[in-house]
């Protein structure tokens, strides 16, 4: 149960670590979180973990890793990032968030050390590596038997690379955080490589060529080894079913039939063969040792993804998803062109002014009848006059609308989906909110839905 006296006080720790680098500034440099680390006697060593980079669905497949190792019997930890509603949804164990309580305890009982870093440094210790010092020290008092941890930025400078990951995990890498990463695939599959360490075995969604090559050298360098989706693993079959799919899939091990997954989307297919060859990798899984069926379909029947085409309202259906980037946002495109028969599809977006908002509001264009533009709460919301701006040449004055606020860019949409081009009342309507994880997350709020 969630007080408010452990609210207020999750709220105190949230304002302190605000203070500290955004979790947005990246500096090439391991140091600190190394340095702290050891003063917490490096818990990042007492488990192994499995670690996950790439431009998009890491969090998916994370949770998807997460469900299969519980179901086998693992005590687990849990990294992502962002989160969506509240910050407690970053750090798992038994596949459950945080409670503000334990959360706050675990700020506390590290706080001392974080000064102790802080008075050595120039630059303090940032958000992101405090809360991934919360993270290793919360997994190693659990304790977990093995932790799925996720790239925050990159992958060679991120905090989470202090961790010796076995296993390295590597979903598709589009462009993203150019002002961080760099503005080509090669630089940013370089620095995604970096989590593929000497002796580690590599599972490698579909990707890019130019991707691949990178990616194919770093493992050489370190005499890791590679297992690739389309050729050691991958999904034979995918049936659109009621409320997600029936999946035929090809693992390390052998061939997995009749696999429900209640998500939709063919990248969720994907993101569900990489997670089960990653989960076999882990245990060392090859063409004679299979994990038990039963357990791999009693998993992927549990996974959730909130966030990500999740349903939050019928009649007209609303559906959130935290699409961020062209890449993500052509993903979720095709799932609702694919799987959701929309009579009138009306989109809400938000995005952040750091993000490619043309690109994004270009892969929805063709499956979008119309258009409503908002802002999110963050800082660095695109206003949404200026996404007008960005979006006339694309969708047109007569199929875009703008609202400030999220609360009344939700009802326009709703009237909208409910709209005939007559005015008239209509069903087969659907509402999707999308452009960033901050509106999805906001979206979510809205609608009543809790963290998770």
């Amino acid at each position: 149960m969630t007080g408010p006296d452990s609210l207020d006080e999750l709220r105190q720790v949230e304002a302190e670590l605000n203070q500290r680098w955004p979790e947005t500034k990246l500096e090439p440099s391991l140091d600190r979180i190394k340095a702290l680390a050891e003063l917490m006697g490096d818990p990042q060593t007492s488990y192994p973990v499995l670690h996950i980079t790439g431009t998009n669905g890491k969090t998916s497949t994370s949770r998807m890793i997460d469900a299969l190792l519980t179901r086998v019997g693992l005590r687990t930890g849990r990294y992502t990032s962002p989160h969506l509603q509240l910050v407690t949804e970053r750090i798992n164990v038994d596949n459950e968030p945080l409670s503000p309580q334990r959360y706050v305890e675990v700020y506390r009982d590290i706080e001392p050390l974080v000064s102790v870093v802080d008075s050595r440094n120039e630059v303090p210790l940032s958000k992101f590596e405090v809360l991934t010092g919360m993270a290793f020290a919360a997994f190693a008092d659990a304790p977990v038997e093995a932790a799925v941890v996720e790239v925050g930025l990159g992958g060679r400078w991120d905090a989470t690379n202090i961790a010796d990951g076995q296993i390295a995990v590597i979903t598709p890498v589009g462009i993203d955080h150019v002002e961080y990463l760099g503005s080509t695939l090669e630089g940013i599959a370089e620095e995604k490589a970096g989590i593929i360490k000497p002796g580690a075995v590599a599972l490698l969604a579909e990707q890019d060529p130019v991707v691949e090559q990178v990616l194919l050298r770093r493992i050489a360098e370190v005499d890791a080894m590679v297992a690739r989706q389309g050729s050691e693993f991958g999904v034979l079959q995918r049936d659109v079913a009621v409320g997600g799919q029936m999946l035929r899939l090809q693992g390390l091990g052998g061939v997995y039939e009749e696999v429900f997954l209640p998500l939709h989307g063919a990248h969720q297919a994907a993101n569900a063969a990489l997670a089960l060859a990653s989960v076999e990798a882990f245990f060392g899984a090859g063409a004679d040792r299979q994990i038990d069926v039963d357990a791999v379909r009693e998993a992927f029947a549990t996974v959730a993804s909130p966030g990500r085409l999740e349903r939050v309202r019928s009649a007209p259906t609303v559906l959130v998803d935290a699409a961020h980037n062209p890449h993500g946002a052509k993903a979720l495109a095709k799932a609702l062109d694919e799987e959701f028969g929309f009579r009138k599809l009306v989109a809400v977006i938000g995005v952040m002014d750091d993000k490619d908002a043309v690109g994004i509001l270009s892969e929805l264009e063709p499956v979008v009848h119309e258009v409503v533009l908002t802002a999110n709460s963050s800082p660095r919301a695109m206003d949404p006059d200026l996404l007008a701006g960005v979006a006339i040449p694309i969708f047109g004055e007569d199929r875009m609308y703008v609202q400030p606020h999220l609360v009344d860019a939700l009802e326009e949409a709703v009237r909208l989906a409910e709209e005939d081009d007559g005015g008239d009342v209509m069903s087969g309507g659907g509402v999707i909110v999308t452009g960033s994880v901050v509106t999805a997350g906001e979206a979510r709020a809205l609608f009543g839905k809790e963290p998770s």
